[in-house]
């Protein structure tokens, strides 16, 4: 079956579904401090005493260095861990090798006892993740993120039923229609929408109403309040995505800046308060001349 052009698709929905998603998600934000309710009760209410979440980090650099950062965050308390592969199809075996020194690098120092999940960023092809796979499975992954190009969903099946690995993917995917197709060709086995990139928080609870009846996992790309509240209220997530207080970088560590109420984790887990309305956020002001604003 012919895939989507990937740069059409994206310039076609990408930008639109974002801008709806933003305006989307400050109309939950004015709905529940209209009632006086947070954002996760509007949706369901609690399904959870509080949101385990897993360490979302360790870049691939020097060895010593993720083992340092592995070990820093499981004394903290965590017990699920997400690392980046630092090499893909062009730098051939050597590379290959490199990926697996890094995987059980980080596994000599949490163990079997605590999650590890492994990110590509669509890094990979097709022929290099087949070779990889079996290679991986040793290290008990709890999935394999983004392998492949997102728009291969042939490809995300074909690696679904090649390995016990599970495969995941979807903050790359923009549509209800989207993970439906995801979800009947079997193609992933936990989603990962990105709430900024599929309409906001009303398109995110209807995905996450799909998932459960597929019984596939969903936790949700990156940080983030929003995340966190659709994580509360339904079932079918089980945990977060968690990112702490970095220098910040363009991207995952932002919110921190320009945010306060983001729900700082303690011993791997993050809870949201019953008593503070809507999203829980207000602007910060303290880091604004930091900051250069492109119009």
């Amino acid at each position: 079956m012919a895939q989507r052009p990937v740069a059409a698709h994206q310039a076609a929905v990408g930008v639109t579904m974002a801008a709806i998603s933003a305006v989307d998600l400050a109309i939950w934000d004015i709905l529940g401090k209209s009632v006086n309710k947070p954002v996760f009760k509007l949706l369901g209410g609690r399904t959870k005493e509080r949101i385990p979440c897993y360490y979302s980090k360790l870049y691939r650099t020097d060895l010593k260095a993720m083992q340092e950062e592995a070990q820093k965050f499981l004394d903290q308390g965590f017990k699920a861990f997400k690392m980046r592969f630092g090499y893909g199809p062009a730098h051939l075996q050597e590379g290959v090798r490199e990926n697996l020194r890094s995987v059980e690098a980080v596994r000599e120092v949490i163990g079997y006892d605590c999650d590890l999940m492994l990110e590509c960023y669509m890094g990979w092809n097709l022929e290099y993740a087949r070779r990889m796979l079996p290679k991986l499975e040793k290290f008990e992954p709890r999935w394999l993120e983004e392998p492949v190009i997102a728009d291969d969903i042939d490809g995300y099946a074909e690696l679904s039923r090649l390995s016990s690995i599970p495969i995941s993917g979807g903050e790359h995917e923009f549509s209800l229609y989207g993970f439906k197709q995801l979800l009947d060709k079997k193609a992933v086995s936990v989603v990962q929408y990105d709430t900024n990139r599929v309409g906001g928080i009303t398109a995110a609870h209807k995905i996450n109403a799909l998932c459960e009846a597929f019984s596939v996992p969903v936790i949700p790309h990156a940080g983030q309040m929003h995340n966190y509240h659709l994580t509360m209220s339904t079932l079918a997530s089980p945990m977060a995505e968690y990112f702490p207080i970095f220098d910040v970088e363009v991207g995952n560590e932002l919110f921190w800046y320009i945010f306060d109420g983001e729900p700082v984790a303690e011993n791997g887990f993050l809870q949201l308060r019953d008593d503070v309305p809507g999203l829980g956020l207000t602007l910060k002001t303290e880091y604004l001349d930091q900051f250069r604003i492109v119009e």
